[in-house]
């Protein structure tokens, strides 16, 4: 037999050579990502699916659409944006902040809550001794680098800031600014969403003084409803923003107010999770109206808002199957 490599040796050489390509290839892939602004992980955008989904599902919350989605296209559309996005969520229990911000992350990541790129923190979960703020404050400095720098397309979620260590987050205001590059790590394009109750009490009275003005709820803007919110983040020190510099350096692009709910929105939330269950008309209708007469509403003279908004809609509707 002549000497050399015969077929089966040519192919498994072959196929050897082409699977170091792509082991090549892929740790390129990672060194890139290591940079952040080269790589978009699974990053997979689609406002359109977004912005239908919130027409359809989203109860009672115009500013809540047109803030959101104004400020995701610009900054999803800007290949070099000049500071990560950052965004506050406002509003009463049960009025949508998880709900829209759990369908940003649906919309933005291709695998969803479940992407390892996307980061929930919770006070309770991650950050619950006071004793240890000097710990959390290092190991969430630490963190953020180490993700950014793996993967600069981040998105960072922060849930009840009212509940957080004052001083805590502090640490991030060197990552929300409009520098290109923090501690060596490129960030610009990631995402930071803040959910708070703070500022519920003022939205729900701003919104109560304009129904008894006969005001139509879609004309409240923004400008009605964020002094009173911003003063009532300010002003409390027991608020996770406390002396961290995000507010007053205005490091917030968008402070999103969550309106109470009334009786027909959470009527609207009712139907929705009936929808995915298939009932009969007639025993739907049942249904809607045994969850309605089982919401408390507020104030109680006018029974106006839904104390939980839409929270307890889930549950409520197992009580009546």
């Amino acid at each position: 037999m002549a000497a050399g490599v015969g077929p089966a040796w040519g192919s498994f050489l072959g196929l050897l050579g082409l699977v170091s390509a792509a082991a090549a290839a892929w740790d390129l892939g990672l060194l890139s990502c290591s940079f952040g602004a080269f790589c978009e992980c699974d990053f997979r955008p689609d406002l359109r699916g977004l912005e239908c989904d919130l027409a359809q599902h989203l109860a009672g919350q115009h500013l809540v659409r047109q803030l959101v989605m104004k400020g995701l296209k610009a900054f999803v559309e800007n290949p070099e944006p000049a500071k990560p996005l950052v965004m506050s969520f406002h509003g009463w229990t049960g009025t949508g902040k998880s709900y829209v911000s759990s369908m940003l992350v649906q919309y933005l990541f291709r695998d969803g809550m479940a992407s390892p790129h996307v980061h929930h923190f919770s006070p309770v979960i991650h950050f619950p001794h006071a004793e240890q703020i000097e710990h959390y404050k290092s190991d969430l400095k630490q963190w953020i680098l180490g993700n950014l720098t793996t993967c600069g397309r981040s998105l960072f979620l922060f849930d009840e800031v009212d509940k957080m260590h004052p001083g805590l987050l502090g640490v991030l205001r060197p990552f929300l600014g409009p520098s290109w590059v923090v501690y060596g790590t490129n960030y610009r394009k990631a995402i930071f969403i803040f959910l708070s109750n703070a500022g519920g009490e003022q939205i729900n009275q701003l919104a109560l003084d304009a129904w008894r003005a006969r005001r139509d709820r879609e004309e409240l803007q923004l400008g009605d409803l964020e002094p009173a919110i911003s003063k009532a983040i300010v002003d409390n020190p027991q608020h996770g923003f406390w002396q961290s510099g995000i507010v007053e350096d205005q490091l917030l692009d968008l402070l999103v107010p969550f309106l109470p709910l009334q009786r027909h929105h959470v009527r609207h939330c009712v139907i929705n999770e009936l929808a995915q269950l298939g009932l009969a008309q007639q025993q739907e209708d049942e249904v809607v109206q045994a969850v309605l007469d089982g919401t408390a509403f507020f104030p109680e003279e006018e029974q106006l808002f839904s104390s939980n908004g839409c929270k307890t809609v889930a549950s409520r509707i197992t009580l009546f199957l």
